[in-house]
This record gives C-alpha cells, sequence and structure tokens, in this order.
C-alpha cells in the first residue's frame, strides 16, 4: 500500500459519500410536511426511520462481505443511484405504505455503497489515514447539512410534488463517477462464507472491535433520535419548516468540521484522547441544546452536533487499524451495523414521544454518553501512525 494520499481518488470517493447522503438527507426534514400530508403519528415517522437504519444493519456488513470478496463498481454506482432515484419518490408517495416502500429502496441503495467506498479510503489514504477518513465523512456530514437546507427551500417553494424532479443533478453526478471512479482492489482474498469472514477480518482483535463498536451504537443511538425528531420538535414549538432545516443542517454539518478537525488530532495524539473528551462533553451540550431558546438554538445545534458527529469517522479508522485484513467489512460493522442497531429504537422514541413529547425523551437520550466513557475508558491505544 502506498504511504502517499491521492487525493485525487478521495475526492472521488467523498463525492459519491456526499451525493448519495445528499439524498438521504431529504427524508427527515421532510417529515413536517409529510406528516401533514399524510397524517402519520410520531410512531409512524419512528417506524420509517426505523426501517432505514434497520436495512442498514442487515445490508451494510453483507454488502461489506461481498465488496471485499468481488471489488466492483457496482456497489458504489448502483447503489448511489438506487438512493438517488427512490429517496425523491417521497414526495409523491400516496400513503404509509408507498412511502416507506421508497425510502426502504433508497436505504438499500445507500448501505450498498458506503462499504465499497470507505473500504477504499485506507488503501489511498497513506499516512494520513486519520484525516483522509475525516475528509470522506466531512461528504457526509457536509451532505445532511446541504441537504435539509434544498430540500426545505424546494419543497416549500414548489410543492412536495415536484421532489422528484431532483433527481436529475443526482443522475449527472452519478454519471461523472461511472467515468472517473477507479474500480476498487480487492482487501484480501476472501474464500470463506460470510460469518467465517467476520471471523477472520477480525482476528484477535475481536474484543476490543467489539467494545468500539458499541460505542458507535450508543453513539448512534443519541445522535439518530435528534436527528429523526429534531425537525419536528421545532416546527412543534412554532418554527417554519426552513427553519427548522436550518437547524437540522447547522447540527450535521457541524460534524462536518468536527470531524475533521477530530481527524486530524487523532493522526497526532491517537483516537482514544478525541474520544475520551468529545464523549465525555456530549451530554451537556446536548442539554444546554435543549434548553436554548430563541436564536440561541442555532447556535447550540452547532455545537451539539460538532461533539455527536466528532467521532464518527474515528471508530472506522480504530477498527481497520485493528483488524485491516477485511477493510469494507469492518467499515461495515463500524457504520452500518452500528448506525442500524443505534437507529432501531426509533419506533420505540416515537412510540415514548407520542406518550411524554419529543422534547422528554430527547432529554433521555442526551444521557446516554455518559455510559460510553467508562467503555472508552477501555479501548485500546492507538498511535498516532496507526499502531496498538
Amino acid at each position: 500500500m502506498s504511504t502517499k494520499t491521492n487525493m485525487r481518488v478521495i475526492f472521488a470517493l467523498t463525492l459519491v459519500h456526499f451525493t448519495g447522503d445528499f439524498y438521504s438527507a431529504f427524508t427527515t426534514p421532510l417529515f413536517p410536511l409529510l406528516v401533514e400530508k399524510l397524517g402519520l403519528s410520531l410512531t409512524q415517522v419512528g417506524i420509517i426511520a426505523g426501517l432505514n437504519r434497520f436495512l442498514a444493519f442487515i445490508v451494510q456488513p453483507s454488502a461489506g462481505y461481498l465488496a471485499d470478496r468481488y471489488p466492483s463498481r457496482l456497489f458504489t454506482i448502483g447503489g448511489l443511484l438506487m438512493a438517488v432515484v427512490f429517496i425523491p419518490l417521497c414526495g409523491v408517495a400516496s400513503g404509509f405504505w408507498t412511502l416507506l416502500a421508497v425510502i426502504a429502496l433508497g436505504s438499500v441503495g445507500s448501505s450498498l455503497f458506503h462499504p465499497a467506498v470507505t473500504g477504499m479510503v485506507p488503501i489511498y489514504a497513506g499516512r494520513r489515514a486519520g484525516l483522509s477518513m475525516s475528509i470522506f465523512n466531512t461528504g457526509g456530514t457536509l451532505a445532511f447539512g446541504l441537504g435539509p437546507l434544498f430540500i426545505t427551500w424546494y419543497a416549500t417553494r414548489f410543492g412536495l410534488g415536484a421532489v422528484p424532479l431532483t433527481m436529475v443533478l443526482g443522475l449527472v453526478l452519478a454519471l461523472y463517477l461511472f467515468l472517473t471512479l477507479p474500480a476498487p482492489p480487492a482487501a484480501v482474498e476472501v474464500t470463506h462464507g460470510f460469518l467465517a469472514t467476520v471471523r477472520e477480518s477480525l482476528g484477535p482483535a475481536w474484543k476490543a472491535v467489539a467494545l468500539i463498536w458499541l460505542v458507535m451504537v450508543l453513539r448512534a443511538l443519541t445522535g439518530q433520535s435528534f436527528m429523526t425528531f429534531m425537525p419536528l420538535l421545532y416546527v412543534q414549538e412554532g418554527h417554519s419548516l426552513v427553519s427548522a432545516g436550518l437547524i437540522f443542517a447547522l447540527f450535521t454539518v457541524a460534524g462536518t468540521f468536527s470531524g475533521i478537525l477530530a481527524g486530524m488530532l487523532s493522526d497526532r495524539i491517537g483516537p482514544k484522547p478525541v474520544f475520551v473528551i468529545t464523549h465525555g462533553l456530549m451530554t451537556p451540550v446536548l442539554l444546554l441544546f435543549l434548553h436554548l431558546e430563541g436564536h440561541w438554538v442555532y447556535a447550540g445545534a452547532l455545537l451539539a452536533g460538532g461533539f455527536v458527529l466528532a467521532t464518527l469517522p474515528l471508530g472506522v479508522v480504530m477498527a481497520q487499524s485493528l483488524a485491516p485484513q477485511g477493510r469494507s467489512m469492518v467499515a461495515s460493522l463500524m457504520m452500518g451495523f452500528a448506525f442500524g442497531l443505534g437507529g432501531l429504537v426509533s419506533p420505540l422514541i416515537g412510540y415514548l414521544a407520542d406518550i411524554y413529547s419529543i422534547r422528554t425523551v430527547l432529554t433521555a437520550a442526551s444521557l446516554v454518553p455518559l455510559v460510553t466513557v467508562a467503555l472508552i475508558a477501555r479501548f485500546p491505544n492507538i498511535t498516532a501512525r496507526g499502531g496498538a
């Protein structure tokens, strides 16, 4: 593996990540309009969000296994096309089940491309693994920031029925990536079945990887609870759809900058100290955010999102450094599998929000990071160069 960072390829991989997540980011900000149009309950909103996470939980590890075994742009471009085509169709969904179907298909597409492109990052990262993964992750977090701003403005201006027209831009970018993105090289010769490959990929590091994965699950539980119900909360409390979209965007865009900063610090001092700092401060920052009023809520969204999303790429970097035999598989476990399990509580969160209120359940979700601090203390010490 080259020690020189190939920024051209890192950019192309980041563009795949950005484009797919840009369209995936449409769903949550549109929930207020979809609730009004289709008469959805908060429990149904939670089911839709939970299915999205469940499909990541189911599809990503399998996609990571197949991407390692059969390296092909089919995963990157094909998965990207599914997200680009199906997610915008939510604007013309005629009912709960139709909405559930198009979001499910778009979510499967997102789950297909994520492990493949994430597995390619360390191949082209050289010695700058933390920074390269953070730049790649920036594509996703920036998309989840800009996507809501765009789609709330667009849907307010042109209506839900015009949302399918937005797929044109994604199709153009997909064509460009088809012509420029290199085929992924094989990470390792894979000759075993799925479960045997998981065991082989993790090797003796499985306990440490499992610990990191558990922290990623708990982080996802808190993050996804906020990202799913935050727009609904602020619309309920008098904000416009565009204002709620801006709050959501600030929350996610903050992760763009905090993720890059976390990656740079990780390359210098190792990832464990960065985990300790961010997770140690996450609960007080989230509670502060929930108690801010007026225009201060926008600053609170920036601060809260920065802490919640900062360590997203670092869990992948740590796991890949401990178990480099299956980069795509490990990436899928740290992102899709953890993301999926963390988000599976969304129906429960929605059900509890119907009973108690969104603000009450988000306050409870803010306390979850306290549990992760004790787990992070048991993380292995990974050096800045990636060795244990």
